[in-house]
């Protein structure tokens, strides 16, 4: 595996914000959207061809193990986050990827401050984390239609189901 690839693309926080200022200068827009990402699937795929398409720079927060188990249970990830990372890496549509620890992505997204929060279509309007703090800041927020019958519960339920 490349490992010098995905470093590029695979950033801690600082390095981020620092890069995101030069794209900023140069007038880029940014757009952020965050999530598990445990199993990929043609779903993730779309969603973030859908969230690249918003803007010049896309950022996708990836939730680390730990908070991926307090949101889905001890039983997730299914595949660990330097994986999880090296695999959206490795898509074209996604510039950046950072890890973070909380459970959900308020104190990134304020830290980052995007022009563009992208979620699916399955989150209600009040129920966007920072879409407030985008919005204060002049950016928007844009819901990506949810593609049906792709997630990873399912996957997971298909592959239980066939292998029991």
């Amino acid at each position: 595996m490349n490992m010098e690839f995905f470093s590029k693309k695979i950033l801690e926080l600082s390095i981020l914000l620092k890069r995101l200022k030069t794209h900023r200068t140069a007038g880029d827009k940014i757009v952020f959207t965050n999530g598990c990402f445990d199993i990929i699937h043609a779903g993730h795929v779309q969603y973030l061809t859908a969230a690249k398409a918003e803007g010049e720079v896309l950022v996708v927060g990836l939730n680390s193990d730990d908070s991926v188990r307090i949101i889905k249970g001890e039983k997730r990830p299914i595949v660990q986050e330097a994986q999880r990372a090296a695999v959206l890496a490795g898509l074209e549509c996604v510039n950046y990827v950072t890890l973070f620890e909380d459970p959900d992505p308020f104190r990134l997204i304020q830290t980052i401050l995007p022009d563009v929060l992208v979620k699916g279509a399955d989150w209600g309007d009040g129920e966007i984390i920072g879409a407030d703090i985008v919005k204060q800041h002049g950016g928007r927020v844009v819901r990506v239609p949810f593609v049906s019958d792709t997630s990873t519960s399912k996957i997971i339920e298909t592959i239980l189901r066939n292998f029991r």
